[in-house]
């Protein structure tokens, strides 16, 4: 054909198609890392720290009435008792506290606030009573006690930890209104000498693995007021000498201290307990003996059901049954902490940090001397221990750790787009059945408005 390019061979040349550029697929996450980032969202929805206080405390809370249960029958019926006494003690304990903890999950925040100095005044008034002849009672050598009648008992030093939180997280809270906490002296006083006498009130009696809680919680609340490194380690070191002097003068805080890693009870059986803690654990393995099967609580290991509630389990339920607990308390504390670091109110801030620190605190020294690595305190496994002086203000600061959470802006926005599923028949009259998609969609977007940065 004229005018068109010829090939070599006189055929017209052969046309090829244009290659057109590769379209990447699909990239591939790595399915480690999906999850990683599927945990991190759901990490940090808003109503993470609600479900995990109210959850995990739930959990540790039935989870030790099943332990109490298993590890007092054999105490109960070395007391002539029947083997589920200790187990109803602890259950009618643990339903008052339920009581106490829903009351302040309703309470608003100015009757916390409101109830700080009532509940000061009736512990100090308390625990002034266990000194008296006649009404205070000695158990395991430690006057800390008063007899309610029959065989209740009512330890008022556990209610002097919630009443450091309140009073302390309030007193700090109104000097922060007004300026003053940039004063050392401000930050101190009356603080530290309260709390200096709720301490002393409560080595009267004996107790210093209370007054180790108590001090920590002050700890706790100084630091999160911001106290200076040079004035938390001048309190931290009189704290210390106070404590070592303690320890010296007393042959019974020696002999303890001298048990710290010991496998073998030594001379006069000084570390029995200690050494048959560690043997409960040891004998647990993986999966543990089974449920009600542990042999130390036969008589061997004293205080099977309470301050050694943890070696039961670990006895019992073996090592996956200790990690669940340590799971427990560790969501347990980073959920209080979160509370506390994404408030903007001072008083729930300070209120949730001494909850936190008084709630883990108490559960690293029961454990680490259980574990062998501190000196036996004395001290409850909280929520999890028989105890119902221990249970009830535990389970009311809980309460207040679940009310804090509800209240942060992206919870408050989440549970108000929550609508019952139940109980609502078709077709009902109000304001909900004539709420037209528009005005649903506006109250979506005014309440994802009111959620902080980032969260969903």
């Amino acid at each position: 054909m004229p005018g068109s390019p010829q090939s070599r061979t006189g055929r017209p040349p052969v046309q090829r198609s244009v290659k057109r550029p590769a379209t990447p697929g699909p990239v591939h996450e790595n399915p480690v890392l999906r999850l990683y980032h599927r945990l991190r969202r759901a990490w940090d929805r808003p109503l993470t720290a609600y479900y995990l206080i109210f959850g995990g405390s739930l959990l540790i809370t039935v989870l030790g009435l099943v332990m109490v249960y298993s590890a007092s029958q054999i105490t109960a019926l070395q007391l002539s008792l029947p083997g589920s006494y200790f187990f109803r003690k602890q259950a009618l304990a643990a339903l008052i506290g339920a009581g106490l903890m829903v009351a302040a999950m309703r309470m608003p925040v100015k009757l916390h606030r409101a109830l700080a100095y009532p509940i000061l005044a009736g512990a100090v008034f308390l625990m002034i009573l266990v000194q008296v002849p006649g009404i205070g009672v000695a158990v395991n050598g430690n006057q800390n006690w008063i007899s309610l009648g029959g065989s209740f008992q009512i330890q008022p030093s556990e209610f002097g930890k919630l009443a450091l939180v309140l009073w302390g997280a309030d007193l700090l809270a109104r000097k922060q209104d007004k300026k003053l906490l940039t004063q050392w002296k401000h930050m101190l006083v009356p603080l530290v000498p309260a709390a200096f006498m709720l301490l002393g009130l409560i080595m009267i009696g004996g107790d210093m693995g209370t007054a180790i809680i108590l001090t920590a919680i002050l700890f706790g609340v100084l630091w999160l007021a911001g106290a200076p490194t040079r004035l938390f380690a001048a309190v931290l070191s009189i704290a210390l000498l106070l404590g070592f002097i303690l320890i010296k003068t007393s042959a019974n805080r020696m002999a303890r201290l001298n048990c710290l890693g010991a496998t073998d009870p030594g001379p006069g059986d000084s570390c029995w307990q200690a050494v048959h803690g560690i043997y409960a654990l040891a004998s647990g393995g993986l999966f543990g003996s089974g449920l009600g099967a542990s042999v130390e609580k036969w008589g061997q290991l004293p205080e099977a059901h309470t301050d050694f509630i943890f070696a039961v389990t670990g006895e019992e339920l073996g090592l996956a049954g200790t990690l669940s607990v340590l799971a427990l308390f560790a969501a347990l504390g980073y959920a209080g902490i979160r509370v506390a670091g994404r408030t903007e109110d001072p008083f729930v801030r300070y209120a949730a940090g001494g909850v936190t620190t008084w709630i883990t605190a108490q559960a690293v020294i029961n454990i680490g001397a259980v574990l062998g690595l501190l000196p036996i305190a004395g001290v409850p496994l909280p929520l999890f221990s028989y105890g119902g002086s221990a249970l009830l203000p535990t389970m009311f600061a809980i309460g207040l750790l679940i009310a804090f959470a509800r209240d942060e802006p992206g919870a408050r926005a989440a549970l108000a787009l929550r609508q019952p599923r139940f109980g609502r028949k078709r077709g009902a009259g109000g304001p909900a059945a004539k709420r037209s998609p528009g005005s649903w969609n506006t109250m979506r977007r005014r309440a994802s408005a009111a959620r902080s940065s980032g969260e969903r």
